[in-house]
Parts: C-alpha cells; structure tokens; sequence
C-alpha cells in the first residue's frame, strides 16, 4: 500500500507548498591549505559516494574580503554544513567570514557540524595557541573595524559549543570519515526522497516494517527477498525507499532499474555493464558477454556487503545471470528483486517474499484527494464524484494517481464526461501498465486469460478448469501461471482479477474491432449479442458467447444468426425466451449450455464433434436426437427440468459419458437400453421423473459413484448392480415405489456414503447385510409407506425392528453401530413417543438431524450430547411441548416451525460456546402466548449482555409477535434504517448490534423478487448492511422459511467482531431487511418496521429496567428460558 504524493518535509498531514527545496544535502567549509588535499578530500569522496549531494567550495574562488555570491547561494541552499577546523582555520579571513554566514543562516544546534582536526576544541573556543595568534593579526589589520573581529570570535566560540567530532580522538581517519559520513547520512536520509520530489508517502509505514522484518538486517547471511504484485501497485516505490533507508548501511548499494524493458531493448550484457559500472563507479565497464560479466560480478562482489535492487524482473534468466547464488555475495548482502510474476521468485529459491496489495479505502481517498485537490478533503460540488472514481481505481495507486492529476483543476461536468468516457474505454496510461503482464504471456495464457475476463470471473475454480478444457486449454496450469503473475488471484474456491486488470482484457477484445461487436473473439455485454444475433453480423472471428441475463428476457434474434460463426467453441445463454429457435448451431461447439432453449430438436446439420458438454436445462427438447450418433468426446448431457422431453436418445455412441443428468424431466417414459452399457459414467440422476416406470434390469457402470432415482414414484424395481461396481457412494431411492432392494445391493455397502430411503416400504428387514460403517447420510423421510400396507420401513441393519405392524408404532432399535452417520433424516416417518432410543446420543459424528413431523412429546435427554450437531429441524412436530438441553458445541441452526405445542425453549447448558446460532420458531403461537414475544426478545438480550462476545456469525431468532420493543430506541416504519456507529468503534464497552424487525404475509408477489434457489422453502428474508458512501457492506444473517400464519418478530445479534474496520469517519452504517419468494409462490413476506440500536455494556441496567416493567404489565412470572450463548 505505497505510492508517492504530495507532502512536506518529515510530515504527510502538511501542506506541500511549505516544503523547502534544498539544492545541497551539506555545504563543506574548511582551511584548503590544511585539508584540501588530504582530510577533506577523502571526506568529500565518502560523502559523494554515498550519494550526499556536498558542496565544496573553487580554489579559484577564495579570493579577496568577501564571500563570493556563489558560495553564499550555496549556505542557503543546503541542508546541513560540516566545518572542518583545523590548526590554521581562523587565520583565513574568509573561513571566518564563511562561519559567519554559515551560522546566520542555519539552526546551529541542528545542522552545523563541526570537525576538529588536529585542534583542541577548547583552543577554538577560547581562541588558544594558533587561533590567539591569528588574532592578533586580524586585530592589527581590522582595528578600524574590531566589531567584525569579535564577531568572528562569537563564531568559534559557537561552534565549538557545539557537538561533533574531534579528530584526536581517533586512531585512524578512516574511522572517523566512516561515522561522520553515518552520522550525515542519517540526518539526510528522512529528506532524500522529498529532494527530488514533491510526492507523499502514503500507507508507507506499515509497509516497511513488513519488509525490515524480511530484510533482517542484524543477521551477518546473506538474503534474498522478492517482492511481487500487479503492474501499478507500488512495487518500485516501496523498493526505492527500502534502498533509500538501508543502502548507507552497505559498501556497495545498487538500484538496477527497469531490468524488464532494459533487456527486452537491449539484452543481458547491458545490464550487466550497468551493474559493474554502479559497483566499479566506472562508466566505461568492458563486458564482452554474458559469462565474462557473471566472472566480473562475482569476483567484485563476494567480499562485500551489497544492497542490490533488481526492479521489474520478468525473466529466470535475468536473476540467474545478474545475481546467481548467494555465494556471489559478502556476508550481510541484501538482494531485492521486484516482479510481476511470483514464480519466478520461487523459481530461482527466494523464500522470503512480499506481496504488495492494494491501498484500502482511507489510503485511495487520501492518495486521489492529494491529486485532484491537492488537499485531504474533496470540495463538497466533488464528494459524489470522488467516490466513484476511487471505487473505479479500486486501490491501485497508478490509477488513483493517473486519474486524479488528470482531474484536477477541472469543474464537476469535466469530472462527470471523464466518468462516462471511463466506462467505455479505460485510461490509456493505466490501460499500457497493466497491459505489459499480457504481453508477457504466451498464446494459450492470452486466451485463457481473455476467456476469464470477459466470462469466468468470480466462478468456482475447478468449474472454470472443465469449461476451458472442454474448450482445448490445458486450464490448469495456466491459471496457477495467470495468478503467479499477478493476473489472476483465487479467493476461496473463485477465480477472481481486480476490475482494472478485467477492464484492460475487455479493451483487447474490444480493440479487434471498435465498430462491429460480430468482429471481435468473445461476446459477453447484452448489447453486443443481442446486436449481432439480431442483425446477423456473426464472423468466424468469434470464439465464445456468454449471456447470462438476470432477469428473464423475450427476443426475436435471427434463425441464421450463428451461421457465420465457424469457429464458435463456448455458447453459454441463460434467462432468454426466444420466440424461434436456431436453425443452425457450429460444429465446432464444444461446450453448449442453454438454458430454456427454445426448439423442440437441435437442428439437423449439428454434429459437433469436440463437443464435451451438453447442458441444455428447462428446454422444449422433446428427444436429442433419432438413431445412433457418436460424440467420442462428450462427458456431460443436462436436461433437467425439460419437460417436453420423453425419451431418452440411443446411447451407444457416448462411450465417455461421465454424466448425464434428466432430474425434473416429468413426462420421460423411455429410458434406451444402451444406458446399461456407458461404462464411464460417474452421475445417474433420473430424479423427479415421474413417469419412468422401467429401469434396465442391470447395470454395469464400473464408474458410477451417484444412483439417484428419488422421486421416481412408478419405478417399483432398480437394476441389478452388475459388474465390478465398487464405487457407488449415493444412493438416493426416495420417493419411489420399489418394494425391494437388489441382491447386488449387498456389494454396495463398502463404498456406500449416502442412502436415501425416504417414503418407500421394504418388504423386509435387511438386517443381513451387516453394519454400513462408512455411511454418512441416512434419510429416511416419510418412511412409514403408504397404509395400509403392512410393510418394514427400512433403516440399515434393521434399525426398525417391528414392534407392530402399524407404522406409527415403530420403535428403533439401538443406533452405536452408526457412529460415523453424519446425517439422519427421519422425518414424516410417524414416530411416537419414545421411538427413539436413548443412545442416540452416541452418533458422534452427527452434525445433521431431521426429526420433523412427527409424533413425539418430548425426545431422549441425550440429544444434548450429540457434540457436532449444527443442524436441528423439528419443523411440523405438532404434539412436542418442550425441548431437549441443547449440545454444546459452537453452532447450532435450530428449526421448530409450526410446533404449534411447544410451550418452552430449552435451558442454558452449562458451557457454553457458540459462534452461530439461529433459531426458528414460525408460527409457533402458543410458545409467545405462554411466555410472550417481549420477554424472549428481552431475554436474548439480556444473554448477549451479561457476557463480552467473541467471534460470532450469526445469532437470530424468529418467533411470533407483532410490535418491536421500545427498548429499540432507533425505529422505523419499512424495512431499512441508519444507525450512527459509536464515536471510536474500538470502544471496549461497544458490544454490537441489536437488530428487530417485524414481518408479515403479503399477497403482492409483484413486488417481491422471485428466485430459483429456495429449493423446498417458500420464502427467504435476509438482513443486509452498508457503509453509506464505502464499498463496505455484507449480509448479516437469512433464513428460509414457509408461509406465517401472523406477524413475526426477527432479532438478529451482530457483535462488534463483524465491524473491526470501522473507523471513526465512517459515522452511519444502513441496515436493510429484503425478502424473496420461491419461484411460483404467490404468498410473499413483506417487512412492515424495523428497529435497531448500537449496543453497549451498560445498557444492560436499562434492559433489566425494561424488562421487570414489561413482566408487571403482562403479568408473566415464568423466567423464560434461553441458552446461556456467549457471542
């Protein structure tokens, strides 16, 4: 986080104009006859060799009573002055008349430092033994003006006051030229950067602490460090000021700049005579070729301790040859490499290395305010303004910089026009730096890199590897490559870029032609596609249309639109309703997904042979194709949700089929019985398809590791597992009709993970088979069948031993054999009282428990030591009245919808530790009616009061009620809201927020988004939060949940921990309660008011006083009871 802007000396909150400029970091004054050439000359050289710009004086120039108008310019304009006074100093007149005017003109406790050579100090100041003697003769010749003589006596006697150096006190001169050229360079050093320019510093501090670390400069071994990060970031501004802190502590220091460009223009022996010559302080360095010039380094530099500066490496070679090994350097050397590319650091075995991100919000403003306005803050006509040009920088200092000179000193419509031309080009000098890194790249990166730009950011990682390898790339190497070089980065499991780096790839692919969209390589912007699939202006120039609109769309695009695009490999559209579908697809597709593709066929001349995927979700396909076709390339077939769909295509052509998934397909009746034989298929999912009602009676997929047919409600007989099917994990059967498992299920209870059963009968127990150890999910949903069958409910190893015939009295059998079960779905299996046994406590790997709908009262105590739990759903389990003591572990996601006798929530454990805790009560009226809305809301409170809160993510409840407590001091009627934050949101006592909101069922689902996502919920409402004027903002909490039969209180808990980066600038934060509906649900939710207020440890003598008035005025005496949670 470094870049140069204006500032004063020593200070970044100064104004610039009050910087002086100094032309001499030290004037030099001294006796030439004494010193000249010995002393002074030897000091001179030191000082100029390291770089301390010195003044030193003509002898052409000593001549007569006066000072020279040369040398008293060159008093003023420098920094410091060094006077040497040696045994005949105060015999020249015009030494003395030079120490007079030094001491005008300079803070002499400051910046004058004397050096007594040969002299007592105590003679200078009592003018003793050859300074008495001068005297006198200045006396002699000067008794008309004796008042000039004494002042020259005033003048010794002040400088020898003053500290410095006394030449006697050294063995050798050498010592003492050494520490008088530290002592100078230290003084000079806080200025060196500001003398040649008027720049400031900012986020600099932090930074080169981070590299000291690194630097380890007390240790005596030799080290290389890299730093490394995108083009314009500020790697060779922090580098430049490493070398200007630490290089006087070396005796040789060395800053080879624009190693990249230098060798591109003129190669590795240039650069190489570039650094001997630096070493050697000789410019006419003989380097014959590459090898001669590694000998010179080698031989120059092994004795020495070097600071040595690569900047802007961008090839192996170029370390390899410049700086080798480590034995090429004397002990304590330091080696900095700058680059774009971190491989090349790890490459060539540079450990220590530094990566230099973004400046943060505070430091862009700062930075682009200086530029722009020369000031901290923005004229308040610019505030607007301001924000969105560093929202556009996103932290690079190039671009803040760039742009905010370019502004200045223009009025708010020049601003806005420089705004708008932003979004359709990029600045060119930001747009040619960040460009150098994709000319470094090779062919196939340059296309990977375009195709992530223009259609993969932010996509899972390993998504985006199979996309473009289906397209011919070898994707994953080159993205671990494009990361390596600053191009790319990987956050979680997305692949990600900064949006500037993104914006210069939009501009390559837009300069392959600037008038016609149909021209360039990739299509990505609606308006580009709709124009070139309307008007037919396709060329074999492009490769890859992606259009994934965000709300649905009609079109008439052109039937002939792609058949000019020859060379078309990836076509992505999704959320686009067209009224004809295309009568011509390229043959060189290899990766097809349309989402409602609106043709009930592909059209006849397809036959694309590279292709690898096919996806074509909720489309009119009612078959893919007639007859037997070979695409020895495809993986991957989709047709989810297509509902015309009603048989399946011959699939004897399809040898590499990897997955074929037709979930949703409702009216598919004929499955081909070449399915048996796809030898590689990994995923079968014939989910929802209900009108199968034949399977193949074997298979023999040696491959298939996922079996789903849930929901498949005529199939009475899966296939016989033929073969050496050994790899079957998931077997979902839910929801189907099969009365019978196969006889070559036995082998499958080695590999098998996950086992759906939910709502299906088994004739018989298969307590044969043995203990399903690795089993991690049993879902056992609606397993009582349809009555009144008299048939087993399964679960493994007989876990429903028949009690009674009637299903509603099964009683389950001892659970220890499942300690490795994550995951138990009984619910809607009728269970009664006490058909759970006692030892479900030991499933102590469970984290996922459904128990809902259901008949039980009340469930075992030892539900409380299920240690992993975080998932509890007793939803729709209309006789429970109380809850179990819940686990203690950190999280817990507890769902008691429509409980509509639950009366008490359960008591605090005794530890606790939670980190996440959300509770859901919808509709559970008799709850509230027994202890009242008031009172849990109170009492949440008041938990998260009495204990200091640690790292917490989330923490709600949702219950009945209709009025937000008066405790909330901050309401409104909607569902958003600003709140001040705290002055310093350090503050010790600040806890966080409380958070309220009431909501009710609506029937206006025009105004409420619908999505596709909600799965088997009818709505969802989130809380969200922004900074107002920041980029800062997130989502606090959400919860899905069916219809409500009244209106409902959310409290949602947000300790400080979630808002560290406050700062006290930053003085209202925006909360925002949004709901969503399912898609087809046409009973919304909708936030009627919401409340919230900042929290502090104090407000708990408040809340007590609230709450005992809320118990008097409702006459509650039962304590309700909640868990003891610290946040």
């Amino acid at each position: 986080m470094i870049f140069l802007e204006e500032l004063t000396v020593g200070s970044a909150s100064a104004s610039a104009p009050s910087a002086r400029r100094w032309k001499y970091d030290v004037f030099l004054s001294f006796r030439g006859e004494d010193t000249r050439k010995g002393f002074t000359d030897h000091l001179y050289d030191k000082l100029k060799w390291r770089a301390i710009k010195t003044f030193r004086d003509d002898p052409e120039l000593q001549r007569g009573t006066s000072i020279h108008p040369e040398l008293l310019m060159a008093i003023q304009q420098s920094r410091f002055a060094i006077v040497v006074i040696s045994p005949n100093y105060a015999a020249s007149t015009w030494c003395l008349l030079e120490l007079t005017k030094i001491l005008q003109s300079m803070d002499e406790s400051e910046t004058i430092l004397p050096v007594f050579y040969d002299v007592d100090p105590s003679d200078v100041r009592h003018q003793k033994g050859s300074f008495a003697e001068a005297f006198v003769k200045h006396e002699e010749k000067f008794r008309e003006d004796i008042e000039k003589v004494q002042g020259w006596r005033d003048a010794l006697t002040k400088v020898a006051n003053l500290a410095g150096w006394t030449s006697k006190d050294y063995r050798y001169e050498t010592e003492l030229i050494k520490e008088i050229v530290e002592v100078v360079w230290n003084k000079v050093h806080p200025t060196l950067t500001l003398l040649d320019s008027s720049e400031m510093l900012v986020g600099i501090e932090f930074r080169l602490k981070e590299i000291c670390l690194l630097l380890d400069i007390a240790e005596n071994h030799v080290c290389f460090i890299g730093i490394w990060g995108m083009g314009g970031i500020g790697k060779t501004t922090l580098a430049r000021l490493v070398y200007e802190k630490f290089s006087h502590n070396f005796e040789v220091s060395i800053f080879l700049a624009n190693v990249r460009e230098i060798y591109a223009e003129h190669g590795l022996v240039h650069l190489q005579k570039q650094l001997l010559s630096q070493i050697l302080k000789d410019k006419d360095v003989q380097v014959w070729d590459v090898y001669s010039g590694i000998s010179m380094a080698k031989s120059f530099l092994c004795n020495k301790k070097v600071l040595l500066i690569l900047d802007d490496v961008d090839q192996l070679n170029q370390l390899e040859k410049l700086v080798g090994e480590k034995y090429w350097f004397g002990l304590e050397s330091r080696i900095i490499v700058t680059t774009r590319d971190r491989h090349l650091l790890v490459a060539h075995g540079i450990e220590k290395q530094y990566e230099v991100v973004e400046l943060d919000e505070d430091e862009a403003y700062q930075l682009f305010n200086w530029k722009a306005f020369k000031e901290d803050e923005p004229q308040e006509k610019y505030l607007e303004l301001s924000k969105q040009f560093v929202k556009y920088a996103g932290g690079l200092p190039l671009a803040l910089r760039t742009l905010g000179s370019f502004l200045y000193k223009r009025d708010p419509d020049a601003w806005s026009s420089a705004l708008n031309k932003l979004k359709q080009s990029p600045n060119r000098t930001v747009f040619e730096m960040l460009k150098i890194s994709y000319d470094g790249l090779d062919e196939m990166e340059k296309r990977i890199f375009l195709d992530i730009a223009c259609f993969h950011k932010w996509s899972d990682k390993e998504r985006v590897i199979e996309v473009l390898d289906s397209c011919g790339f070898c994707a994953r190497i080159v993205i671990d490559v494009l990361v390596e070089k600053s191009l790319l980065t990987i956050s979680g499991k997305s692949v990600c870029m900064h949006d500037l780096i993104q914006e210069m790839a939009w501009e390559i692919v837009r300069r392959e032609s600037f008038d016609e969209p149909g021209a360039r390589s990739r299509l990505w912007l609606r308006d580009d596609i709709f124009h070139v699939l309307t008007k037919n202006t396709g060329t074999k120039a492009i490769e890859g249309i992606v259009l994934r609109l965000r709300e649905f769309e009609d079109a008439h695009w052109n039937p002939e639109a792609f058949s000019k695009m020859c060379n078309l490999k990836l076509l992505d559209i999704d959320n686009l309703r067209l009224s004809v579908g295309p009568k011509y697809l390229p043959n060189a597709l290899r990766f097809l997904k349309w989402r409602w593709y609106p043709s009930k066929f592909l059209p006849s001349g397809f036959q694309p042979d590279e292709l690898t995927e096919l996806c074509l979700p909720h489309s009119k396909i009612d078959c893919l194709w007639n007859g037997i076709k070979y695409f020895r390339k495809l993986k991957s077939i989709d047709l989810s949700y297509s509902q015309n769909l009603t048989r399946t295509p011959d699939f004897t052509g399809l040898q590499n089929l990897e997955k074929l998934v037709l979930e949703g397909c409702t009216n598919l009746v004929e499955i081909h019985p070449s399915i048996a034989s796809l030898k590689c298929l990994r995923i079968l999912n014939f989910r929802k398809c209900k009108s199968i009602k034949i399977l193949p009676s074997e298979v023999e997929m040696e491959t298939l590791e996922v079996f789903d047919i849930s929901g498949c409600s005529k199939v009475k007989k899966i296939p016989e597992f033929g073969g050496q099917m050994k790899n079957v994990s998931k077997l979902y059967l839910g929801g189907t009709a099969v009365e019978e498992l196969p006889l070559s299920f036995k082998g499958l209870i080695e590999s098998l993970e996950e086992l759906d059963l939910t709502g299906i009968s088994i004739r018989e127990p298969l307590s044969s088979i043995g203990p399903m150890k690795n089993l991690d999910l049993s879902s056992f949903h609606g397993c009582n069948g349809q009555p009144p069958q008299p048939r087993f409910s399964f679960l493994p190893s007989g876990l429903f031993p028949r009690k009674s015939l009637s299903p509603v009295n099964l009683v389950l059998a001892s659970l220890k054999d499942f300690r490795s079960l994550k995951k138990l779905d009984l619910s809607d299996c009728n269970l009664c009282e006490g058909a759970l046994p006692e030892d479900i406590g030991c499933l102590s790997s469970l984290k996922e428990l459904n128990l809902g709908g259901n008949n039980f009262v009340s469930l075992p105590t030892s539900i409380g030591c299920l240690s992993k739990l975080s998932f509890f759903n007793l939803n729709n389990r209309k006789r429970l009245q109380q809850l179990p003591d819940l686990p203690l572990n950190n999280r817990i996601y507890l769902k008691t919808d429509n409980c509509t006798s639950l009366q008490m929530l359960p008591g605090p454990p005794e530890l606790c530790r939670l980190r996440r805790f959300v509770f859901s009560s919808v509709n559970c009226l008799r709850l509230v009616g027994y202890q009242g809305s008031n009172n849990i809301i109170y009492s949440m409170l008041k938990r998260f009061l009495q204990e200091i809160p640690h790292f917490v993510d989330r923490f709600s409840i949702i219950i009945p009620g209709s009025e937000i407590p008066e405790w909330f001091t901050n309401q409104s009627v909607g569902h958003s809201l600003t709140e001040k934050l705290p002055l310093h949101a350090g503050n010790s006592e600040w806890m966080g927020f409380a958070l309220c909101a009431v909501f009710v069922s609506h029937e206006n689902p025009a105004v409420v988004r619908e999505v596709d996502y909600l799965q088997n919920y009818a709505n969802e409402i989130c809380c969200q939060w922004k900074i107002p004027g920041s980029q800062f903002e997130g989502v606090s909490f959400y919860n899905r949940l069916d219809q409500v039969v009244s209106d409902h209180l959310l409290l949602v808990l947000l300790s400080r921990q979630h808002y560290n980066f406050l700062e006290e600038k930053r003085c209202q934060i925006k909360f925002g309660f949004k709901t969503r509906r399912a898609v087809g649900n046409k009973k919304c939710l909708k936030v009627k008011k919401c409340g919230v207020r900042s929290v502090y440890e104090q407000d708990a003598e408040d809340l007590n006083r609230t709450m005992n008035l809320s118990n008097n005025n409702n006459s509650l005496h039962e304590d309700v009871h909640f868990p003891h949670c610290d946040f």
